[in-house]
């Protein structure tokens, strides 16, 4: 088949052009360029949803909230050409950008088998940024741009440094497929095995006529073949059973994350305040621990998708692309490290900086007083404890009001001595803000409109530190081996909540609730869904972890409990950052 080129809407539209890999593969992209003949930078993506599925079609619910609150996402272009997570090609080539997506390896018009992250796939990303850096219309760089999974393999393939990638902007994207993603604090995520069947299966190649259409092409975006379910199944990995059995940080999670010594690209880590569960903590590792000696951070809020489309970013990562991919002097190399969104209880303000955490952070400790529920700047004298049903509510500690503003910027960690009825326990840690008012300061997420400020957590047999890597307001666990728990002992376990942001207001309390389940939002609608997700957002979006395989009542229905004092002295660790 050969690829059908069309001059339409000012660019010239290359369909499903055929890249070979080194396997005799052949996968299928669509090339967006510009129509004078010449050598372009390209920016590259590559991915399961389907080149040819319009956002507008296949995520409508998330597609008409951006158009409706933000109009500048969809001024200037058709929008007959965007499509989920990826550029929009009528913002970009008219700027002398060569557009190029490339359906991944069994999903849409690419055949093949489906085995997501794997080194399969990550090799196949270098065969096509090595392909498109020596096309007659590439000007020899190539950049990456994309949301979640198209920011994801961005860090897995900048690792094996193609070498024509240029520059790479991963746009709210994961790395580290353990801690970020299938288990936080060893503690299983249903996320994936949900998102397999609303958004993979639903445009895995051989679906043919089963599948939507490409309304620009008239073709089937999950291929021209038609294949039966069993063919279907035996083309993919059974990708939640995969990741259930594996429930350590062994070489199958390893495999499908990212080298960070050997991340040398220039590189835009941009993240989202209110992306926990998913991407939130892989911009901030990958910033800090990349070794790329030109990187940048951006964090900003709303919802997952909103800031890759409209102006402010867009803008952003056109200096940054066209710095590094055309050469431009245009002031990029003096831009600050690190730019922030800096969240408030009313909207946003744009600071800058040098570094991440913030350059003269003070870390402050509020201690556990659990005789009364509350905490305090003082460590208590006595021994105390407080228990729980895991199942149950939890326990809730509230500090007094804050007689000064403060700037919660940054890495939260809650240092707490534990123990349990069984011989294991899950402790789901959640910072939460409370106005004067008594109600709970929750903002709209990533996913979630009822995103509490900083989530945790952490299952007690996978409380092993790595020494090496290990900071105080960032504990890093090694999740290579399981030590059950003695029923009644107690262990000091040291709780990684991913980092936060917010400028809290005078008159405000911090709150830390620990339970033995996920948070729920006591404001949340039960009307809250997007189309792409089965469940309803109550606080923790479609990050959950109710797989009772990994969470067998008889372990981890259990009573659990709290204990403080001077020879365990639990307290909650702080970002106090700098005023702007």
């Amino acid at each position: 088949m050969e690829p059908e080129s069309e001059l339409k809407d000012g660019m010239l539209i290359n369909w499903d052009v055929p890249i070979e890999m080194d396997d005799g593969l052949i996968l299928r992209a669509d090339v967006y360029m510009p129509p004078e003949p010449g050598q372009y930078p390209v920016l590259l993506s590559y991915g399961p949803y389907a080149k040819g599925l319009s956002f507008q079609e296949g995520y409508p619910s998330a597609w008409q909230r951006m158009a409706e609150k933000h109009p500048d996402v969809t001024a200037g272009s058709s929008n007959k050409y965007q499509s989920w997570e990826v550029v929009d090609p009528e913002k970009w080539v008219p700027h002398e950008y060569v557009c190029v997506r490339v359906d991944s390896r069994g999903t849409g018009r690419s055949p093949g088998y489906v085995d997501h992250f794997s080194p399969r796939e990550t090799k196949d990303f270098y065969d096509c940024i090595e392909w498109a850096g020596v096309q007659p219309w590439s000007n020899g760089r190539v950049g990456l741009a994309g949301i979640s999974y198209y920011a994801i393999n961005q860090w897995h393939v900048a690792a094996m440094q193609p070498p024509h990638l240029a520059a790479i902007c991963p746009w709210e994207g994961a790395a580290d497929w353990y801690r970020d993603m299938t288990h936080h604090g060893g503690i299983l995520c249903t996320f994936w095995d949900n998102w397999y069947d609303m958004q993979v299966k639903t445009v895995q190649h051989g679906l043919g006529d089963r599948g939507p259409v490409n309304h620009n092409t008239g073709q089937p975006v999950a291929g021209p073949e038609n294949l039966s379910e069993d063919e279907l199944a035996a083309n993919r990995c059974d990708f939640g059973r995969d990741i259930l059995d594996h429930a350590l940080d062994d070489e199958y999670h390893r495999d499908r994350s990212t080298d960070w010594s050997r991340v040398k690209t220039p590189l835009l880590s941009a993240g989202n305040w209110g992306g926990q569960g998913l991407h939130l903590r892989g911009n901030t590792e990958g910033f800090v621990r990349a070794a790329s000696e030109q990187k940048w951070l951006e964090m900003h809020g709303l919802e997952h998708w909103t800031e890759f489309y409209t102006d402010y970013g867009r803008e952003l990562q056109k200096r940054f692309f066209d710095y590094f991919l055309k050469g431009e002097n245009n002031g990029w190399d003096r831009q600050p490290r690190v730019q922030l969104q800096v969240r408030k209880v009313d909207g946003f303000e744009l600071r800058h900086a040098d570094d991440w955490p913030l350059p003269g952070t003070q870390w402050e400790r509020l201690y556990l007083d659990l005789d009364n529920n509350r905490l305090t700047s003082r460590p208590n004298l006595a021994e105390t404890a407080l228990s729980f049903e895991s199942m149950g509510e939890g326990i809730r500690l509230l500090a007094e009001p804050l007689e000064q503003e403060l700037n919660l910027i940054g890495p939260v960690t809650a240092h707490l001595f534990a123990s349990s009825s069984t011989d294991d326990l899950d402790l789901f840690v959640t910072l939460q803000v409370f106005d004067p008012d008594g109600k709970e300061v929750v903002f709209q997420g990533a996913i979630d409109p009822h995103t509490p400020i900083a989530q945790g957590w952490l299952r007690a047999s996978h409380r092993k530190l790595d020494p090496e890597l290990s900071l105080e307001y960032r504990p890093y666990h090694t999740h290579d081996q399981k030590q059950p728990l003695t029923p009644g002992q107690v262990y000091q376990l040291n709780v990684e909540l991913w980092p936060t942001c917010l400028v809290v207001p005078a008159g405000y309390r911090l709150g830390l609730s620990v339970r033995g389940s996920d948070y729920v939002c006591q404001e949340a609608d039960s009307s809250d869904r997007l189309s792409n997700f089965k469940n309803d957002l109550t606080g923790c979006g479609p990050f959950l972890h109710n797989d009772p395989r990994d969470r067998p009542g008889a372990v981890f229905s259990n009573n659990c409990r709290l204990h403080a004092g001077p020879e365990q002295g639990g307290y909650l660790l702080l970002p106090s950052a700098p005023r702007g």
